[in-house]
C-alpha cells in the first residue's frame, strides 16, 4: 500500500493546515488554529476543491478524535504540554521580519514573552536549542513552547516588520 500524501501549510495568524490525500484520491484537510480549535475538511470526490463537509472541533473534542483514531498515541515518555498548561507551535519568520538577519537573543524572547524557542527549521535543516547568537532568516520556522498568552506574544513579536 502507498505511503498517503501529506503537506502543511503554514496559516499566518491562524494556524497550520494539514492536507491528506488518501490512497483512494480523497481530499482531507485539518486546521490546527493557534487557539488550540481544528477544523476538520473532507472535499468532495467529483471537485476535490469543493468541501463537502466541515467541522469546528474544541481541543477537548479534537483530542477524543485523536483517542478514536490512533488509541495507543498517547505514549507515557512524550509529554503531554496542554495537560500541563503549556503549548508547542510553530511561528514563521516572514522575509519582511524585522528580525531577518538579526541574533535571536536580540528578540529578548525568554525575556518578554517565558517562551522558549527549542528548534529552528531552516529549509530541510533542524537546529535543536539555538543559542542567543544564531542568526534569524525569512522563511524559518520556530518551535516555541510556553504558555498560551507567551506563544501568542511571541508570534506578534516574531510578526513585526
Amino acid at each position: 500500500m502507498p505511503a498517503p500524501r501529506m503537506s502543511s501549510t503554514p496559516l499566518p495568524g491562524i494556524g497550520v493546515r494539514y492536507d491528506l490525500t488518501t490512497r483512494e484520491d480523497r481530499r482531507l484537510s485539518v486546521v490546527a488554529q493557534r487557539d488550540g480549535a481544528r477544523v476538520l475538511n473532507a472535499y468532495r470526490r467529483d471537485d476535490p476543491d469543493e468541501c463537502a463537509l466541515s467541522v469546528k472541533l474544541t481541543a477537548p473534542e479534537a483530542e477524543a478524535l485523536i483517542d478514536a483514531l490512533m488509541p495507543a498515541h498517547h505514549s507515557p515518555s512524550l509529554l503531554s504540554t496542554t495537560d500541563l498548561g503549556l503549548v508547542a507551535e510553530r511561528i514563521e519568520l516572514s522575509s519582511t521580519s524585522y528580525w531577518c538577519g538579526r541574533l535571536l537573543g536580540d528578540t529578548r524572547m525568554r525575556t518578554e514573552t517565558g517562551v522558549s524557542i527549542v528548534a529552528v527549521l531552516r529549509r530541510a535543516d533542524a537546529v535543536p536549542a539555538p543559542g542567543p547568537d544564531f542568526r534569524l532568516a525569512g522563511g524559518d520556522t520556530l518551535i516555541v513552547i510556553g504558555t498560551r498568552e507567551g506563544v501568542d506574544a511571541a508570534a506578534a513579536i516574531l510578526g513585526r516588520e
